[in-house]
């Protein structure tokens, strides 16, 4: 029971305060080399734009407006929007763009977002494939850089820079995606990029794999699939996209909740992840996703060996009743604090704690399949000032 409990708050450990620090320490030595030049492309290619939406009626238009104002050759881009069974007005937006540039695909029954994405990219003919959410917002240029890094013909993907903005209630993902920011930045400088961000990344359209209809971290998936084809991943931070966070935590724990079983998906049903791609690739899988995906695991483990030995030990007792404290704070701050601010680190706290339960619930349905491919979306506001 003991190497039980160290073994769990060791690979926690791990995975929160060590990963980051020794990842830092590659990335310094990694820095010490000279790269070589980046190469430059001879001519831009065709573009194909993706959006799949659900009840997008406040964001949709703003978003198709955005890419169209992308100064990337409006004659070599595309916008492809699916829209999947939505019940407010996305169908009647979409169709009523008079622009050749926008393709309009309305779905009577609601599918789930993966079957879209199959039915956009089936449609599109373009070389490079632009992923995006429909509540998104483009830089001026954020196209234009993506496409750049493809003039290297080992890159099979390009992951831009996703900027959240700061939320008017105590959801702290602003916070959580500023350090894995740092994460994905440091990563792709090992070459071991993990996945995509869904609100701006592309990919070679020769690269994409129809998804499995209830996929739901399409995303990870699709960029993951192609490096375990050989393909380079690379981040590029100049070509940026922003996002609005939820309000409260309560909507961010949905999310999370959602994206869980997504990952418990990639962790069970692709293998190739493990075996198939390089060893920054791997190593940054098994420390940053992996173990993190298995905290809820741990922190069980940790609580249940520390409980029995408690019995016989007064060390484990006082580590035991300070687990048992911790959680009881963070489910009161949860249950009784919410829609209120809370101070830096106990907002933090809660925000961990609420993140593996939901990654705990998650665990659940996806063993239980409860779940499918459909989706819902989250309350955000409409980032109006990003499009810069």
């Amino acid at each position: 029971m003991s190497l039980i409990f160290w073994i769990a708050v060791g690979l926690i450990g791990y995975s929160y305060l060590i990963y980051p620090m020794l990842l830092a320490f590659l990335v310094r030595c990694v820095a010490a080399r000279t790269a070589p030049p980046a190469p430059k492309l001879i001519e831009r290619p065709r573009v194909a734009c993706i959006i799949a939406a659900y009840n997008e009626e406040w964001h949709i238009e703003s978003r198709i407006e955005n890419l169209l104002k992308q100064t990337y050759d409006p004659e070599k881009l595309v916008i492809y929007v699916g829209c999947d069974g939505s019940k407010d007005r996305t169908p009647a937006l979409i169709k009523a763009y008079d622009d050749k540039r926008v393709k309009a695909f309305t779905f009577e029954q609601n599918r789930g977002k993966a079957s879209v994405l199959n039915d956009l990219v089936a449609a599109a003919d373009a070389p490079i494939l632009v992923f995006t959410d429909a509540n998104t917002l483009f830089h001026a240029d954020a196209i234009e850089r993506l496409v750049e890094r493809f003039a290297d013909s080992g890159v099979g993907m390009v992951c831009g820079e996703l900027m959240l903005l700061a939320s008017k209630g105590n959801n702290q993902d602003n916070l959580y995606w500023r350090v894995e920011q740092y994460l994905k930045r440091s990563e792709a400088s090992l070459g071991g990029l993990l996945g995509a961000n869904g609100a701006i990344y592309a990919l070679r359209r020769d690269l994409y794999r129809p998804l499995a209809a209830d996929t739901i971290i399409d995303d990870f998936c699709i960029a993951m699939t192609a490096a375990a084809g050989g393909w380079k991943l690379v981040y590029e931070p100049s070509a940026i996209a922003v996002e609005d966070t939820p309000h409260e935590i309560s909507e961010e724990y949905r999310r999370r909740v959602r994206i869980g079983i997504g990952n418990y998906q990639a962790l069970f049903r692709h293998p190739e992840y493990f075996l198939r791609t390089n060893w920054a690739t791997r190593f940054s899988y098994i420390s940053h996703k992996v173990l993190r995906w298995l905290t809820p695991h741990l922190m069980a483990a940790a609580l249940l060996a520390s409980g029995i030995l408690a019995v016989s030990s007064g060390v484990y007792l006082a580590l035991f009743g300070l687990q048992v404290a911790g959680y009881g704070l963070g489910a009161y701050l949860l249950a009784f604090r919410r829609g209120r601010r809370m101070p830096g680190l106990l907002a933090a706290f809660a925000f961990f704690l609420a993140l593996n339960w939901a990654f705990f619930v998650a665990f659940v349905r996806f063993l239980t399949g409860r779940y499918g491919g459909s989706w819902k979306s989250t309350a955000r506001d409409i980032p109006v000032a990003s499009a810069t």
